[in-house]
């Protein structure tokens, strides 16, 4: 649903498939979208551990990569961001019980220093990937529907500012 919303927004989205929905399995799966537009730049992000992927994708490709974006998600060392010069958001939620606090505030040094932070009020880690609840997870004191559409408000006005392309790979 967040991938119809930036669409209606006018962003081409590409929702990559992941074997058994995780992004450990098929670490470089951006790739064939990129070989499919050879001339554009793209903004690629992910939810949790599809974050650490796009982020790793991205430290390869910086040539190809227009900015990334985090949902409920970090670097980690091997998507070291802090000097590739993109733009970078890192969307999180108020009640997200699965990300860990501590890890994410030390992997902001893997960040640039222009890095748009943004926090959903009352929204959780289970409902930026609209999969129903997490073991671990705080209640969400906000629906599903309003967590979705301050994040994508978030996406789209950040990528306002990103120059020379509106194309978004997750």
């Amino acid at each position: 649903l967040m991938a119809q919303d930036l669409a209606k927004a006018g962003h081409p989205v590409y929702i990559v498939k992941m074997p058994f929905n995780f992004a450990f399995f098929k670490p470089d799966a951006a790739q064939a979208i990129l070989d499919s537009h050879p001339n554009q730049k793209f903004v690629i992000g992910g939810h949790s551990l599809g974050g650490v992927f796009a982020s790793r994708y991205a430290a390869q490709h910086i040539d190809r990569i227009a900015g990334v974006f985090f949902l409920a998600s970090y670097p980690d060392s091997n998507g070291n961001l802090g000097n590739s010069g993109l733009p970078v958001l890192s969307i999180t939620a108020s009640n997200d019980g699965v990300l860990q606090r501590d890890k994410y505030e030390a992997a902001r040094n893997l960040l640039p220093a222009n890095t748009v932070y943004y926090s959903v009020k009352g929204g959780d880690h289970a409902q930026f990937g609209s999969y129903g609840e997490q073991k671990g997870d705080k209640p969400a004191q906000i629906t599903e529907q309003e967590q979705r559409n301050q994040t994508v408000n978030a996406l789209v006005s950040w990528m306002k500012d990103i120059p020379a392309t509106s194309q978004k790979s997750k």
